[in-house]
């Protein structure tokens, strides 16, 4: 493999990187970011809200501008956005300019990773799609390995405000590589109108749906408003279904999803992703509400599904030859199942060493399942096409991770009840369930996996 095609896919996945750190770093943070600003750490969310709204509104706008003024220049102007928000972020003196300044930041995350994705299937030849789609797993897997230590060691020996700040020589450093080694002299330009209605379309169902599900629960908003949010985004996105279909150019172009693969990937490989998403928000919370182990043992055990999502690099490659990708997914997608049903088997006094090795044999065949669907999806997409298949793909992938979340705090929650705890109260045995519940839903991904011809995706391998 060229080293320009490790390259690029590290420098389009930097973006990704900054976002694992940013996210996991700020959850870390916000007991002291509460003490500093002198406002309640609940009202914080806020703050996490703001910028995954942002990050709705602005993710199907991504497409059109990468077509309009080119994949490169977009890829670092939102990088540069996402920097200048970090900066005023770390510079914040209240709660309302800290949830601004989460808005921009948003806007620039919202352009980074479908765009750089973008970047990547169009500058890579697809016969070494599946080694580059490894590599650009590389640096996110990185950035939710240190993010929680990172975190803890600026919050204890520092400001918080470094939190942010560091994200600014990182992101200087990623705009720098993009504009020396991604080539823009092979972009399709496109030069059509703007679809407005269907920005506006899209962006309200996106923020109220997810703004809904990512206050569900917290107390922040009664109840029926959050229905109302829901109703008016699912609203919305039929709407906007409706409305894409009499333009020529919409926004999203939706008839991508006749393409099969590309279907059965982003909404076939829906509750798996659901599934990626609702265990990293368990197992901290077993860890440590369950088992009673310090922040810092917590962090060490989990680590292992980064580790083994990093071993995805020496075995993916010659899986696909040897395999194919309809029985690697199958496959992989049933061990994903069975190993998040095996965390709720986990006991205080289960021996460290086969937790952990457990929980990184998960995280290897998650990150293959993923990186298999990565690269199918796109496969049979034109290049004309690409920047609305990344965009939808992204827009996807967010709602997924964001319902997995909530899927995993209600299944708690019920399960809790279930076994007579107090109120807001967790205890070991209440994680069983939620972990059993996110493999059975994993396994939905079969009904779309097993359609797939045994040949899909020969000419990747």
């Amino acid at each position: 493999m060229a080293a320009r095609d490790r390259i690029v896919p590290i420098i389009v996945a930097s973006p990704l990187f900054l976002q694992n750190l940013d996210t996991s770093v700020m959850a870390t943070a916000l007991p002291s970011i509460a003490q500093s600003l002198q406002v309640p750490a609940l009202h914080l969310n806020l703050a996490i809200t703001s910028y995954l709204l942002s990050l709705a509104v602005f993710l199907p706008v991504s497409g059109w501008l990468a077509d309009r003024f080119g994949a490169r220049r977009v890829f670092c102007w939102a990088i540069a956005a996402f920097s200048l928000g970090s900066a005023l972020c770390g510079a914040a003196q209240s709660l309302e300019e800290l949830v601004l300044f989460r808005i921009l930041q948003g806007m620039g995350g919202a352009m980074m990773v479908p765009v750089g994705r973008l970047i990547l299937l169009r500058s890579v030849p697809a016969e070494r799609l599946v080694s580059a789609m490894v590599w650009f797993t590389v640096p996110p897997v990185i950035g939710r390995m240190i993010g929680p230590l990172f975190g803890g060691t600026i919050v204890t020996f520092s400001s918080w405000r470094w939190i942010f700040l560091v994200n600014i020589p990182f992101g200087l450093l990623a705009m720098l590589m993009a504009w020396l080694f991604v080539d823009a002299g092979n972009e399709h330009r496109r030069h059509e109108s703007f679809d407005l209605t269907g920005f506006v379309l899209l962006g309200l169902g996106l923020s109220a749906l997810l703004g809904a599900i990512e206050l569900a629960g917290k107390s922040m908003v009664p109840a029926w408003a959050l229905w109302v949010a829901a109703g008016v985004g699912c609203a919305a996105l039929l709407a906007y279904v409706a409305h894409s279909r009499r333009l020529t150019n919409p926004i999203i172009d939706l008839a991508i999803l006749r393409v099969q693969t590309y279907r059965a990937t982003v909404i076939g490989g829906m509750p798996l992703r659901i599934a990626i998403g609702a265990s990293p928000f368990l197992l901290p919370l077993l860890m440590q509400l369950g088992f009673g182990f310090s922040p810092l043992a917590s962090g060490l055990l989990t680590v292992a599904t980064a580790v083994g999502a990093l071993g995805t690099r020496v075995v993916m490659a010659q899986s696909i030859r040897r395999f194919g990708f309809r029985p690697l997914l199958i496959s992989c997608t049933v061990l994903t199942s069975l190993f998040y049903i095996s965390y709720g088997q986990f006991r205080a006094d289960t021996p460290h060493v086969l937790m952990f090795i457990t929980m990184m044999l998960g995280g290897l065949v998650n990150s293959m399942a993923m990186v298999a669907i990565q690269t199918l999806g796109f496969s049979d997409i034109s290049k004309a096409r690409m920047s609305h298949a990344t965009a939808l793909s992204s827009m996807g992938q967010q709602l997924s991770l964001s319902l997995g979340v909530i899927l995993g705090a209600s299944v708690l929650t019920l399960a809790s009840h279930w076994n007579g705890n107090a109120p807001g109260q967790l205890h070991a045995a209440d994680f069983s369930p939620a972990f059993l519940v996110v493999g059975l839903l994993t396994m939905l991904s079969l009904l779309s996996f097993v359609r797939l011809s045994a040949t899909e995706g020969q000419h990747l391998r």
